[in-house]
């Protein structure tokens, strides 16, 4: 199609990388795949996230790796943007030098 679409992601490995890399190589792929990442990015991005933590956890297993990651992502579509995230990474957007609220931070506290 004719749409702009723009992917950026940061991955925070705990316990080792090999979460953080597994993620940053397939989490994008994921979206790509996705039926819906054209009419539903947002559902798109929460699909992939769980699938590419289903993946991993399947390859951990398998291999014997311990490690994990939280993750930030950000999909532009023509002119709308979309954040997901996991674990404790949080987003921020600065529009005309102040802070817009994204998210709320992940705390122990909470659900």
């Amino acid at each position: 199609d004719d749409v702009d679409r723009a992917y950026f992601a940061v991955f925070d490995g705990h316990g080792g990388v090999d979460a953080a890399n597994y993620s940053a190589t397939h989490l994008h792929v994921n979206v790509g795949l996705h039926e819906e990442v054209v009419k539903n990015p947002a559902e798109a991005l929460k699909c992939s996230f769980q699938k590419t933590d289903e993946m991993f956890l399947f390859k951990a297993k398998r291999e014997k790796l311990r490690s994990g990651t939280t993750g930030v992502s950000a999909l532009i579509v023509g002119n709308k943007l979309h954040i997901a995230w996991l674990g404790d990474s949080q987003v921020m957007l600065v529009q005309q030098g102040k802070a817009v609220i994204l998210m709320e931070p992940h705390k122990p506290e909470r659900e």
